[in-house]
């Protein structure tokens, strides 16, 4: 059941990036940013296979990519900075967020200091909660906005890369697989039935 679904969401971002382009990526990448796990790891790689065939740009997607990171962690940030700690650990089970993933960034945050931001942004899942211990913090926003965006460019941009070179060898690769999109579903439906999985687990310790 969960494959299904999550099957399901990947083709949705697909549907979503193919019908509005950059705008899409943006709405995509703001979602995974707003403590959303959305999976810029299928978001960002489709991106790039658009910009083998010619639809898109490799600096355009990297781009829409990171300002989506920073618009989708600005409501996170002031949810940390109005306290709002407390309504994410009892709800957040719902939206795939554990109290680990919270203690995790909250440690980092207060072992790193605000570089983590940037560092974050690099790290897979790290990257999805990394705003709300900033706005706990009171991070000052101007360098908040610099960090989530520089640390999410370099992060859109080596995904959507990935995609376009994957997309340069599809000839050879195709005796493999039938599409592109099916790769990306597979490789979405794995990686999220490990988060899932991972989150359930948890919540159950807990």
């Amino acid at each position: 059941m969960i494959e299904k679904i999550i099957a399901f969401l990947a083709a949705w971002i697909i549907g979503v990036i193919s019908t509005l382009g950059y705008g899409g990526i943006v709405l995509l990448m703001a979602i995974e940013s707003a403590c959303i796990p959305l999976p810029s790891e299928i978001i960002m790689p489709f991106s790039g296979y658009l910009v083998f065939k010619g639809e898109m740009t490799l600096w355009g997607v990297s781009f829409a990519g990171a300002i989506g990171c920073v618009l989708g962690s600005i409501p996170a940030y002031y949810l940390g900075m109005a306290g709002g700690r407390p309504f994410v650990e009892k709800y957040g089970k719902w939206l795939l967020i554990s109290h680990h993933d919270l203690e995790l960034a909250d440690r980092w945050f207060e072992k790193h200091g605000e570089i983590i931001i940037f560092i974050g942004r690099l790290l897979p899942a790290v990257r999805t909660f990394i705003a709300f211990p900033a706005g706990v913090a009171r991070m000052n926003m101007g360098r908040f906005i610099l960090y989530t965006f520089t640390g999410s460019l370099i992060w859109c941009w080596l995904l959507a890369y990935a995609g376009m070179r994957l997309g340069e060898h599809w000839e050879s690769l195709k005796v493999y697989f039938h599409d592109f999109h099916i790769v990306l579903v597979i490789a979405a439906v794995i990686f999220a039935v490990w988060y899932v999985r991972r989150h359930f687990k948890a919540i159950k310790k807990q």
